[in-house]
C-alpha cells in the first residue's frame, strides 16, 4: 500500500467517523430527560392534561437515542424522579419523608432500565426509522410489566394508562386492558419523536416524513375512537347508594378514631333511610360503605355489630361494609368487605379479603431490615393477610365484584372478579392518610377498569373521592374531599365480556414479548457491526 493509499484509507476512515449517529448533546439530552418526567406527570389527575403524556415519551426517547447504556440509564432515572417523586408526594403526608424518597426512586430506577433499553436498540432505529414508534410502545409496556410485578407484587401507579382517563385512547382498553393503552400512549410518542428527529437545516423533503407521521398519530386517534365502549351483556338496572362518612380528621390516627368513623356511616345511612320513608329519595338495592368503614371487628364486637344491622334494618338493603376483622391467628389481621343484610345480618359466606395488602403500608416484609432503613415501619404493628378468593359477592339483586383500595391498579384481580361473575365493579377504598390528587389518580383507574370490562362502577371512599363510572368511563355523582355525603344512582348491570376481558394477560404478554425480541434484534444487529471491517 503506497503512502498515498494509507492517506486515503485514514482520510476515508475520518469522514465515516464524522458521519456517524451521533446521540443529543448531553447539556440538551438531561433538561429533555427531566421535562419528560414533568410532562408526564402533568398528564396525570390532578392535572389531567392528557396529550402530554406522548410529548414525555417522546422527550426521553429523544434523549437516550443513541447513547451508551449508562447515560441511557441516567437519562431514564432523571425521568423516572422528576416523574415519580411528585406523583407520589402523597405517601409523605403522614409517614415521613424518607418512604417517600425511597419509593420514587425505586420507581424510577425501572424507567432506568428503560432509558437504557432505547438507548440499545437505537441501531434498529437507525437501520428502519419507521419502527421508531413500535419499538417505544414495546419497550413502556416491558417496562411497566416488569414495574407491577416487582418487588413484593409490584407497584403499578404511575402506568401511562392511567393518565388517559379523558382521551379518546381510552376506549382501547376493551380491547387490550391497561397494556394496550399504555403502548398506544407510547407508540404516540414514538410518532412524535420519529416526526421530530432530522436535520431541519435541511429543508428538501423534511416535511414530507413529519405530514406521514401526523398521519399516522391521526388515524391512531380515530382508531381509539371508533371502538365501542359501554355496557356488555345488558343486564338489569340496580339502584345503589355510596355513603362516604368522612373522619373527624385526616392522618393516620384516623384507626384511633374508630368509633366515630363507624358512626358517620352508620348515621349517614339513618339519614338517608329517613329520606327513603319520605320519598325524597329512592329505596337502594344496595349500600356501599368504603374500606376501613369499620374498623372495629363487628364479628367479635357486638356493639359494632348491632350499629350495622340497625343501619341495614332501617335501609332496607345490604350494606357493603369494609371492615378490619382479627385473626385468622394471633397478631394477624384482615382488610374485607363484608355483606350485611337486614333481618339476617352478616352473610359470612359472602366475604371478601384482600387479595394484595400494601407491602409497608399493611404488612412488612423483611421487618428486621427494614427497620434499620426507618423506623416508620413500627407503626404498621399488626400484619395484614391475603385473602384467596376474588371479591365475587352474591348482594341479592346484583352480583358485585369487589376490590379494595389500591388492588384497583392491578389488572388481574379486578379481571378475576368479573369472570367470576361480577356486574358491577364496585372499589372500596380509604384516602384518609393521602389527599385528593392520590383520589383522583384512583378514580382515573376506576374509569379505566369500567371501559376494560364493560362494567357499571363505583368507587366508595372514607373522605372522598367516590363516584358512580359508566361503563364508557364517564364519571356521575363525585364528591368532594374530606366531606360526607351520600350519592344515590341507577346502574345498569353488565353480564358480558369484552375482548379485553376475554384475553386477559395476552396482550401484556405478547407486546412485552415483541420488547424482548427487540432487544434481542439489537444485540445481533450491534454484534455485527463490532465484527463489520473498519
Amino acid at each position: 500500500m503506497t503512502t498515498l493509499d494509507r492517506r486515503e484509507t485514514r482520510t476515508t476512515g475520518a469522514a465515516h467517523d464524522a458521519a456517524a449517529p451521533l446521540p443529543l448533546p448531553l447539556p440538551v439530552a438531561a433538561p429533555l430527560a427531566v421535562l419528560a418526567g414533568l410532562a408526564m406527570l402533568a398528564a396525570f389527575p390532578p392535572y389531567g392534561v392528557w396529550p402530554l403524556a406522548p410529548v414525555g415519551v417522546a422527550l426521553l426517547a429523544a434523549a437516550a437515542h443513541r447513547r451508551r447504556l449508562r447515560a441511557g440509564a441516567g437519562l431514564g432515572f432523571l425521568t423516572g424522579v422528576a416523574l415519580f417523586a411528585p406523583l407520589l408526594e402523597w405517601t409523605n403526608l403522614h409517614t415521613g419523608v424518607l418512604p417517600w424518597i425511597l419509593l420514587a426512586l425505586l420507581q424510577a430506577g425501572y424507567l432506568a432500565l428503560l432509558g437504557a433499553a432505547t438507548a440499545w436498540v437505537s441501531p434498529l432505529v437507525d437501520r428502519r426509522r419507521v419502527v421508531w414508534p413500535l419499538l417505544t410502545g414495546v419497550l413502556w409496556v416491558g417496562q411497566e410489566a416488569l414495574r407491577d410485578r416487582t418487588p413484593f407484587g409490584g407497584f403499578p401507579w404511575g402506568r401511562l394508562a392511567f393518565s388517559q382517563d379523558a382521551s379518546p385512547l381510552l376506549r382501547l382498553a376493551a380491547l387490550g386492558g391497561a397494556p394496550l393503552v399504555t403502548c398506544a400512549v407510547a407508540v404516540a410518542g414514538g410518532l412524535l419523536v420519529t416526526a421530530a428527529w432530522r436535520d431541519w437545516r435541511q429543508p428538501a423533503g423534511q416535511w414530507r416524513p413529519v405530514a406521514g407521521a401526523a398521519a399516522a398519530l391521526a388515524a391512531l386517534l380515530a382508531a381509539a375512537t371508533a371502538v365501542p365502549a359501554g355496557v356488555r351483556g345488558g343486564g338489569d338496572r340496580v339502584t345503589v347508594a355510596i355513603v362516604q362518612g368522612n373522619v373527624p380528621r385526616l392522618g393516620l390516627d384516623f384507626n384511633a378514631q374508630r368509633e366515630a368513623v363507624l358512626d358517620n356511616h352508620v348515621n349517614a345511612t339513618l339519614t338517608l333511610a329517613g329520606q327513603v320513608a319520605a320519598g325524597t329519595q329512592p329505596r337502594p338495592d344496595l349500600v356501599v360503605w368504603p374500606e376501613n368503614s369499620s374498623d372495629i371487628d363487628p364479628l367479635r364486637n357486638p356493639d359494632a355489630g348491632y350499629r350495622i344491622s340497625q343501619a341495614a334494618e332501617a335501609i332496607g338493603a345490604p350494606i357493603l361494609v369494609g371492615a378490619v376483622l382479627l385473626g385468622p391467628d394471633a397478631g394477624q389481621v384482615r382488610n374485607a368487605g363484608l355483606l350485611w343484610r337486614p333481618g339476617s345480618g352478616v352473610d359470612l359466606g359472602q366475604m371478601y379479603v384482600k387479595r394484595h395488602p400494601v407491602p409497608f403500608a399493611e404488612y412488612v416484609p423483611l421487618r428486621r431490615i427494614a427497620r434499620m432503613v426507618s423506623a416508620e415501619v413500627d407503626r404498621v404493628r399488626t400484619d395484614f393477610v391475603p385473602g384467596a378468593t376474588p371479591g365475587v359477592l352474591d348482594a341479592g339483586p346484583v352480583t358485585v365484584g369487589d376490590v379494595i383500595c389500591f388492588e384497583v391498579a392491578y389488572d388481574g384481580i379486578v379481571r378475576d372478579t368479573v369472570t367470576g361473575g361480577g356486574q358491577l365493579l364496585v372499589v372500596q377504598t380509604n384516602n384518609a392518610t393521602f389527599d385528593v390528587a392520590e383520589a383522583r389518580q384512583q378514580m382515573a383507574m376506576v374509569r379505566l377498569r369500567a371501559v376494560e370490562h364493560g362494567r357499571a362502577a363505583l368507587m366508595a371512599s372514607t373522605v372522598g373521592v367516590s363516584g358512580f363510572v359508566t361503563p364508557d368511563g364517564r364519571v356521575d355523582g363525585a364528591t368532594g374531599f374530606n366531606t360526607a355525603a351520600v350519592v344515590v344512582r341507577q346502574m345498569q348491570l353488565g353480564d358480558g365480556q369484552t375482548p379485553a376481558t376475554r384475553a386477559g394477560v395476552w396482550p401484556e404478554v405478547v407486546l412485552a414479548a415483541l420488547a424482548v425480541a427487540a432487544l434481542a434484534g439489537a444485540a445481533v444487529l450491534r454484534r455485527r457491526r463490532e465484527g463489520a471491517p473498519g
